[in-house]
């Protein structure tokens, strides 16, 4: 009787001290500093600067994301072809590359000595160190989060129903945008907002391929490592509302998707389907 109710206490035990080791680093943001001191540095010139740059780059990676991952992902939730599991693997692999292996592969393939750099220069146009690096550094890092989920979001989609649209004489483009997109609609809502909170969050590309320039280049995550020895409560303040904003973004999410579709769904279903 003892030995069962050990494991019952061990699990317990364990959820707690798993609890407090991952609240306790966030709850500390906010008890470091009073909360009218808080909110007070965020109207400082640093981060409300780091704020429009992250909103202007985040947000325009987003739209690239989307442009371009949609579609990339309906063709590989739709069609079988040799090298998908490949094609798959590519769209995997920047989520678990080290931060600055991506800021180095965009050096080296977009810098000026990289492999397109003297074609880009030819055509006038510099991307490192620029606010155009950021947007292009946040889409690599983020944009997995969100193809890999819309794969997973098609490939859920009734196949009956597509098949009956065409039966019907609804060409491809137009089962597409009538038919696919209504019906993964929730899905690839939950995949934009992960691939937003991560792109907010970006860090080790952006240093490398943008720098770190205030009012150009610095985001909020580069602006709390600019101000770690220079303004501490600064560096909480612009912590403290990451914490904020990418809780509510979890929050949303879970709220418009319910947690056991969300789960059915997910984006680190790492491996492809058993038809690939």
């Amino acid at each position: 009787m003892a030995r069962r109710s050990l494991f019952p206490a061990a699990l317990v035990a364990a959820a707690l001290v798993t609890g407090a080791f991952l609240a306790l680093p966030l709850i500390s943001i906010f008890l470091r500093i009073p909360p009218g001191r808080l909110v007070d540095q965020l109207s400082s010139k640093v981060v409300t600067d780091a704020i429009v740059v992250s909103l202007k780059t985040t947000v325009l990676a987003q739209l690239l994301i989307v442009a371009f991952g949609t579609p990339t992902a309906y063709l590989l939730a739709t069609r079988r072809f040799p090298g998908r599991s490949l094609a798959i693997t590519l769209v995997e692999l920047p989520l678990v590359l080290p931060p600055a292996v991506a800021g180095i592969g965009l050096l080296a393939a977009l810098g000026r000595v990289g492999l397109l750099g003297s074609s880009l220069s030819a055509l006038g146009i510099q991307l490192p160190f620029t606010q155009a690096a950021v947007v292009l550094a946040v889409a690599f890092v983020a944009s997995p989060l969100y193809i890999r989920l819309a794969i997973a979001v098609f490939e859920s989609v009734d196949p009956a129903l597509i098949d009956a649209s065409r039966t019907l004489g609804a060409g491809e483009a137009r089962t597409f945008r009538r038919i696919a997109l209504p019906l993964a609609r929730g899905g690839l809502a939950a995949g934009a907002a992960l691939a937003f909170a991560r792109g907010l969050g970006e860090f080790g590309a952006t240093i490398m391929f943008a720098g770190s320039f205030q009012g150009v280049t610095q985001t909020l995550s580069l602006a709390i490592y600019a101000q770690f020895d220079v303004q501490f409560d600064t560096a909480l303040a612009l912590g403290g509302l990451l914490v904020v904003v990418s809780a509510t973004l979890l929050l949303l999410l879970k709220t418009r998707v319910p947690w056991k579709n969300f789960a059915s769904i997910s984006p680190f279903r790492f491996a492809p389907s058993a038809s690939s």
